[in-house]
């Protein structure tokens, strides 16, 4: 008899993977009709990933959008499921364990069935509460293997961390290909030892079609067992993007896969109002080149997603590396020739780095430091001149064990600049912190929400959930809208008027405040507050807490993160530069005061 290969729309990475925005909840609920009425999902991916975070930045509550958003699918019978990052659950640092928990409880009362489940490490110490958790809530829980191509990355290794995976109760295993550089035939045969060694696991795959590999593999795996397939639909599939659902539906009836039947009416109502959301505002934020497939992918193992932003870097670096290459009598290096030599760079330093896949936040520790690798050598300097902090936090390990040995000149730099291993479990760094939230929440006289959802929120987001709360959100995105408009030579629908900062005097506020000590930009670059996922949230607010030598925040330079550091003790006085404020070498971004 036959067997069924049954389909998940992945709505919301075919926006991550395109741009910076995700549709706004009226949108989603537009198009969710259509969605069900194609026929043939099983699945949809529905929120999880930057879903939140992006619904912050719109000035929206994204508990709202995530029940309103869910509620179609389950009415129709159709499961929906979220991406979660592990250790770091919703956004690129570390969570607590408490506020972990309490996302697995609210995201199952909220209406999502499914939780993925990925560390980019492949550490399975990140993902046990995971699947603890998840299960707890009454989840599924969907662990995904981090996908690439390496000499340590064989199906033995995966089958390692599966072993454990299934030991902490895992209900499934998800083939994460981020990059969509898995070999087919590799692919093919994890799917196999996954089904002969436990029958009982569903197997679902996820590839991106960057170089090309996507259609093969999911041929293979079906063939090896799998049961579901993450698909796109156009006019965001193919491209940087995941495989169409009609070319994957028609090969594995070909093949001799039962598949549901698709109602092709249904589909151009889909593709008809992804592309009216294009139109009417987040095509703005999507880059061109992501339509595009590329064969350089498969060198260098980066995911599709991060192409726009690494050509933006490139851009930045050409300028110094140009001039460096006039200041030694060589010719000018093209925008071609410096992309194929950052991909051949990291190709160099990956397996020096001890083989990280390159997933989020992995992959661009590993571009950021070829980039700086590349910009050294150029100028003279020997190679690992430049790593950043967040690059160290992961050779050192603490973010957990490395798949594959570190090069011994890393080791020795690390010994040489004083810096200790970690070797301990990740999570044990981060104590609970929901009781802090909570007292928070009573200060402010805000409510914890249904579920406690907004409990949640607050303290997976905190700055962000603030700039939510305060408006602030929904103006700097208009802003960022009507710029966008201006540039593209459309209409401006001016929302709310924007207001003109005046201009900051510094002698007359030091005259003022004889106590303010002034805090520097470290570096030319963006003002970050607080890293997270993609966007940051808010300035630190006057009386936050300050100490010597440690960040306070951070500049985004084109070849990676500096801190912004207090010389002194104390608490903040004023904050003089705006969440993702341009600013010099030197100027003067805060004061403080003991």
């Amino acid at each position: 008899m036959a067997r069924e290969i049954k389909f998940s729309l992945v709505y919301r990475d075919m926006w991550q993977s395109s741009g910076r925005y995700v549709p706004r909840v009226d949108q989603l609920v537009e198009v969710a009709p259509a969605i069900i009425d194609m026929g043939c999902f099983d699945r949809v991916e529905t929120n999880g990933g930057a879903f939140e975070q992006v619904n912050l930045l719109f000035g929206e509550n994204p508990n709202v959008a995530v029940r309103k958003w869910t509620a179609p699918f389950h009415k129709a019978g159709i499961q929906t499921h979220m991406l979660e990052r592990g250790l770091n659950a919703l956004r690129m640092n570390p969570v607590p364990a408490d506020v972990r928990e309490l996302m697995f409880k609210v995201k199952k009362k909220q209406g999502t069935d499914i939780a993925r489940s990925f560390c980019g490490l492949n550490d399975h110490r990140n993902l046990r509460l995971s699947v603890e958790y998840a299960k707890k809530a009454g989840m599924i829980s969907q662990a995904a293997l981090s996908i690439t191509n390496s000499p340590v990355h064989t199906v033995e290794y995966y089958m390692g961390v599966v072993d454990k995976l299934v030991e902490y109760g895992t209900d499934e295993i998800c083939l994460k290909d981020m990059a969509g550089i898995g070999r087919p035939t590799f692919l093919g045969q994890l799917v196999s030892d996954i089904k002969k060694k436990y029958p009982h696991i569903k197997v679902q795959y996820h590839g991106h079609t960057g170089p090309g590999f996507s259609p093969a593999s999911m041929l293979e795996v079906a063939r090896a067992g799998a049961d579901y397939l993450d698909v796109a639909v156009e006019p965001l599939s193919w491209g940087k993007v995941h495989p169409d659902v009609i070319t994957i539906r028609e090969m594995m009836r070909a093949d001799g896969f039962v598949v549901k039947d698709l109602n092709m009416d249904a589909y151009m109502e889909v593709r008809r109002l992804t592309q009216k959301f294009i139109d009417d505002f987040l095509g703005y934020w999507i880059n061109p080149t992501n339509a595009i497939m590329s064969s350089l992918l498969v060198g260098c193992g980066l995911p599709g997603g991060m192409m726009g932003s690494m050509m933006a870097d490139l851009k930045g670096f050409q300028n110094a590396i140009n001039a460096a290459e006039r200041s030694h009598g060589r010719p000018e290096i093209s925008l071609d020739t410096l992309m194929v030599k950052l991909f051949q760079e990291v190709e160099y330093v990956w397996p020096r780095l001890g083989y990280p896949p390159l997933v989020t936040p992995f992959s661009q520790y590993v571009k950021n430091t070829a980039l700086m690798n590349l910009l050294n050598v150029l100028n003279g300097k020997p190679r690992w001149t430049t790593i950043d902090k967040d690059t160290w936090g992961m050779i050192l390990g603490k973010m957990g064990t490395l798949p594959g040995p570190l090069a011994p000149e890393i080791v020795a730099l690390a010994k040489e600049k004083g810096l200790e291993f970690y070797t301990g479990n990740p999570q044990d760094m981060y104590p609970d912190a929901l009781p802090q939230f909570r007292e928070m929440m009573a200060q402010e006289g805000w409510d914890e929400g249904q579920d406690e959802e907004e409990l949640f929120e607050f303290a997976m987001h905190e700055g962000q959930y603030r700039d939510y709360k305060s408006g602030v959100a929904k103006e700097r995105f208009n802003k960022d809208l009507e710029e966008q408009r201006r540039k593209a030579g459309a209409p401006i629908n001016v929302v709310r008027p924007v207001v003109e900062m005046p201009k900051f005097d510094v002698e007359k506020y030091v005259a003022a405040h004889p106590e303010a000590v002034p805090v520097q930009a470290p570096a030319k670059g963006q003002v970050l507050w607080e890293v997270d996922a993609i966007d940051t949230s808010r300035a630190p607010v006057a009386g936050t807490a300050v100490t010597a030598g440690k960040a306070m925040g951070y500049v985004q330079t084109f070849y990676g993160l500096e801190e912004i550091v207090p010389a002194q003790d104390g608490r903040v006085l004023d904050v003089r530069a705006a969440q993702g404020e341009k600013v010099e070498k030197g100027e003067i971004v805060a004061f403080i005061a003991k």
